[in-house]
């Protein structure tokens, strides 16, 4: 059942909502390009740092410099360079913010790959889209943690409402598909595992009283680049056709930014468009499918994560 009133106001949360954030540090994954470049221009301009964590260096030159055309010379963004694909480049990239960053106010696990048209495996043999949507954020988030915590900071899981299409499970039995690779129920699974991952690590840092606010959000359907690549030719005209219909990439920012800053977030909520389907219009509290919040499942990938990643952590 849909929300008829939205806790923002009827037209829902805006960045104009936001204070100051001078003198705080947010780290974006993905942030060379669309929602999450975005977002890093929505904290530039409430005088926040930013730390792009991309898997391209020339892309993110070329982002860098345009935000600081845009905000000076004198603009707090950068990059760590990091693949997401890659467990040791994740490893790298976390050990380098921990140098850099003496505090981290909020990490937006923001990046996302959609759609791969064959099977592809990444160097450490997960399911291209599992791995990189989800373990590799898994294991971020695990590395960061204690500076998260030290910093009473947030961790934003950037969803998407593929979430609830398909099957909505964990493919515990294949999880790299490779009896019948399909790239949509490959995309649906890798975005329900980082929910389920999300809500989980929301329940366990409720328990144990962490200093950490977790939560989770989706973009509706925006202007980006997601879904380009190796994409088959179907798919790619069918995005082509009604894409003109999609929101901006400005507007499909708001609400990890909504979950990065804003005060009056709760406990196993969906927050994004709450209008057309959840594609689009005011920002606020979506309808969350039960599939997201399985506990016996989450737990169940908490524990594959840990044996994947090689890294066990506890909240």
């Amino acid at each position: 059942m849909a929300n008829t009133k939205n806790p923002f106001g009827p037209d829902g949360w805006t960045p104009d909502r936001i204070g100051t954030l001078d003198g705080k540090t947010f780290l974006i994954t993905g942030a060379n390009s669309g929602v999450g470049y975005e977002a890093a221009r929505t904290l530039l301009t409430k005088g926040a740092q930013v730390i792009m964590l991309n898997r391209s260096p020339e892309r993110s030159r070329e982002a860098i410099r345009s935000l600081k055309n845009e905000f000076g010379a004198e603009a707090k963004v950068s990059l760590v360079h990091m693949d997401l694909a890659v467990l040791e480049s994740v490893r790298t990239a976390a050990r380098e913010v921990l140098d850099r960053a003496p505090s981290i106010d909020a990490l937006i696990c923001n990046a996302a790959i959609s759609q791969t048209a064959k099977q592809q495996l990444t160097v450490d043999g997960f399911e291209s889209q599992l791995g990189v949507n989800h373990l590799g954020h898994f294991l971020l988030c695990g590395l960061l943690f204690e500076r998260i915590e030290a910093s009473k900071g947030r961790i934003v899981i950037v969803g998407s409402n593929a979430y609830k299409m398909g099957k909505k499970k964990i493919h515990f039995d294949d999880l790299n598909f490779d009896v019948k690779y399909s790239p949509w129920h490959a995309y649906n699974q890798s975005k329900l595992a980082q929910m389920m991952f999300g809500y989980e690590l929301q329940r366990r840092v409720e328990v144990a009283g962490t200093n950490v606010v977790v939560q989770v959000c989706h973009p509706g359907a925006s202007r980006t680049n997601l879904i380009s690549g190796d994409v088959s030719t179907l798919n790619k005209i069918l995005i082509r056709l009604i894409k003109p219909f999609f929101q901006s990439a400005e507007r499909g920012s708001w609400p990890e930014v909504l979950c990065a800053v804003e005060a009056d977030v709760r406990s196993e909520k969906l927050y994004g468009p709450t209008k057309r389907a959840e594609t689009a219009g005011p920002i606020g509290e979506c309808p969350l499918d039960e599939c997201a919040l399985d506990h016996e499942a989450a737990a169940k990938l908490w524990a594959l994560s840990e044996e994947k990643t090689g890294m066990s952590w506890s909240p």
